[in-house]
């Protein structure tokens, strides 16, 4: 059985996130595991060809046999790390949450409350990871069960949920013709503006504008923009909730 997320903001603007189960989760982590190997057999490869000349450069470098041997063991070390853990933390970084396993089976951590993760939350969720792998995922798997919002260890610690990445669905015609652009204007307001929380609170509607039903779409505009119209003044006056919006939106983007 699917669960789901109700996120109440500070505005009291509700958004509606569908978990990820523990099955695409495990597939998940199976792919990204698939990737690693395939990455560590690789390097194992290149390293037993340079082999040979580990000898010679050790030599060079006036290190005697455990002296060289030490320092094998340490590349070797940390290498398993970045491959294994690191691994995480840059793609999830990069890709906004997502690593290829989870970008395969359309799902992303964000942090509670729907904002995007950071990269503090990343760092601690993986590193958590370490412990976990060691019992094969075995706590993680209790802890999504038994958790309401399917968090395993590190999601606890660090504070974060597994989302789905909703299909598009075109529950408005005219809205998904008409896009998320808006014509060349002068920005509505400087960055600086708004609060990160805010503008996190525009970037959630653009994303799952099109993909509401109509009359949800138009009152949580109407329920975000009143929120922000203070700030704008009146250069948003004459505009409509979404448009407002999108210009805003638009202002981050310029």
């Amino acid at each position: 059985m699917e669960r789901t997320v109700t996120v109440r903001t500070p505005e009291s603007i509700a958004f509606y996130y569908e978990l990820a189960g523990l099955g695409s989760r495990f597939l998940a982590v199976t792919i990204d595991f698939i990737i690693q190997l395939l990455v560590f057999i690789g390097l194992l490869l290149l390293l037993g060809l340079a082999a040979q000349r580990v000898g010679p450069l050790a030599g060079s470098l006036h290190f005697n046999s455990s002296q060289a041997q030490a320092v094998v063991i340490a590349f070797f070390i940390l290498v398993v790390f970045l491959i294994f853990f690191a691994y995480f933390i840059v793609f999830e970084a990069i890709w906004n949450g997502q690593t290829p396993g989870k970008r395969l089976l359309g799902i992303r951590v964000v942090r509670d409350g729907g904002y995007p993760l950071d990269l503090g939350s990343s760092v601690l969720r993986n590193l958590i990871r370490v412990v976990e792998a060691a019992f094969m995922y075995i706590p993680s798997a209790i802890s999504a069960l038994v958790s309401a919002q399917n968090k395993r260890l590190g999601d606890l610690a660090a504070g974060t949920i597994v989302v789905r990445d909703r299909a598009f669905e075109v529950t408005d015609p005219q809205a998904w013709l008409r896009g998320d652009t808006v014509p060349p204007a002068p920005p509505l307001v400087a960055p600086s503006a708004l609060t990160a929380e805010e503008w996190a609170l525009v970037d959630r509607y653009i994303e799952r504008r099109t993909s509401l039903p109509p009359a949800v779409a138009a009152a949580t505009a109407g329920r975000i923009a009143t929120a922000l119209r203070p700030k704008v003044g009146e250069a948003g006056a004459a505009l409509t909730d979404d448009d407002l919006l999108l210009r805003l939106f638009a202002s981050r983007q310029a």
